[in-house]
């Protein structure tokens, strides 16, 4: 199985990221996050539809709406954000729900293998917050940005 992070759960952090940015207090909308993480409207749209489900994001409508982080960044963790897109991270089928049903789960000689595997990959999402992000984002943009 090749796993890896789809495009849905990389856009969705990195949309999170730039509300976190950019916001300020004040809405942000998807042309304006568009043009600057250079994904288009359509495909936000169905990331914010997720993050809005989840209760991650609030929508504020009008002239002046947008999106705004519904917690404080340091209340969100890359991990939920991702899970939130994509669902597990599990590496494999079997660990994928908690109830393990794999008929060779008490012979398998991987499996402890595998959800060490696991554990190192969500204690490692987990660990990093969307304050840390946003910083790392502010430090790379140089603090340069015009709301």
């Amino acid at each position: 199985m090749n796993r890896l992070i789809s495009t849905k759960g990389r856009y969705a952090l990195r949309l999170m990221i730039d509300i976190a940015s950019y916001s300020n207090g004040s809405p942000v909308t998807l042309k304006d996050v568009s043009k600057r993480q250079d994904v288009s409207i359509k495909y936000l749209e169905q990331v914010v539809s997720l993050l809005l489900k989840r209760g991650y994001l609030i929508s504020i409508r009008g002239n002046n709406g947008g999106y705004l982080l519904s917690k404080d960044p340091k209340e969100y963790t890359a991990g939920d954000i991702i899970r939130c897109a994509e669902g597990t991270l599990a590496p494999v089928s079997c660990l994928k729900t908690d109830c393990n049903v794999c008929p060779r789960k008490d012979i398998c000689s991987t499996l402890d293998f595998w959800k060490g595997f696991y554990d190192v990959v969500n204690n490692y999402v987990d660990s990093v917050t969307l304050d840390d992000l946003r910083n790392e984002e502010l430090l790379k943009i140089g603090n340069d940005y015009s709301i």
